[in-house]
Parts: structure tokens; sequence; C-alpha cells
């Protein structure tokens, strides 16, 4: 585990092959099966990500933030079965993709028969107003990215 001031870094090996994991990533409606509590909802377009650019939303539920919402995440990370991450903001009145601040990256290596699962969510571009909102960042522990970590493992070996 890294930790700095702006980042959480965790890792965990998990008995499935780099396909399998980054097969459930790709699918946004199945990230909500991938966290621990209930933040993370349902996907608006149940379509795969295919590559970078591409813009998937998600219907979420944060108190700090409002209650519900929805996240417009455009991908900036995607090397298949290798990397993918994703920074939510939202649209603007032109329909443009108008980052947050904050991104959420993985990285798969192949380890044996395992593959070893880095998480990196990254909020050091996170504007002040809005760390103001929500009453600072990140909205949760780094606790909270080891339980995403346990939870896509269980969802990918059960």
């Amino acid at each position: 585990m890294n930790v700095n001031a702006e980042r959480y870094v965790v890792s965990r090996t998990i008995a499935a092959t780099p396909a399998e994991i980054f097969a459930v990533l790709a699918e946004p409606s199945r990230h909500r099966d991938t966290e621990p509590g209930d933040w993370v909802r349902d996907a608006i377009d149940a379509a795969p990500i295919t590559g970078s650019g591409q813009v998937f939303a998600m219907n979420m539920y944060l108190t700090q933030a409002g209650g519900d919402y929805v996240t417009y995440n455009v991908v900036n990370v995607f090397d298949r079965d290798r990397a993918i991450g994703w920074m939510p903001g939202q649209l603007d009145t032109a329909g443009n993709h108008v980052a947050g601040g904050w991104w959420w990256r993985y990285d798969l290596v192949p380890s044996g028969e395992c593959t070893d699962v880095t998480l990196t969510y990254d909020w050091s571009g996170t504007p002040q107003s809005f760390r103001d909102q929500v009453g600072g960042m990140p909205p949760f522990s780094e606790a909270y990215l080891t339980a995403s970590l346990q939870t896509l493992e269980r969802l990918v070996t059960s």
C-alpha cells in the first residue's frame, strides 16, 4: 500500500487471469458488484468499455454529494487485460465532459496463475470548492479501496 496526500494505491493478488478481471472492469453494468457499499448504483448504458475516450454514465448515491446523482466517466486508460481507468465528471450544457479532478485506475499484472491488481484513486486535481462541498477529499478512507479489491476478488473467483 502506498499513500500520499492526494492518492491512495492498494494492491491485491487475485486468483483469476488478467482477462477475467479486465472483462468485469470493462462492463459498467458490473461496477456496482465490485464495490463494497451502495455508492455505485447501476450503469445508465450497459455497453462495454472498448477504448480510451469513451464516456460511460453511472447512477450514484453519496450523501455528501447531495444524494442521488449521475457521474459521466471518460475512459483515459484502456490497455486490454493490463490497465483501465476513468475520470469521473459531469456534462456541461453543451454535452462536453468536465472532469471532477479525480480518477480511478486498475493495473493488472500476471503472477503465475493469479493477477496482481493495483487500484489507484487520485484526487489531486479536485477543486477546493468541491472539496468543501463534500467535507474534504476523498469522501472515504483507503480501506474503501482495499474492500473494493476484496469485493472484486469475490466476484471473479466465485
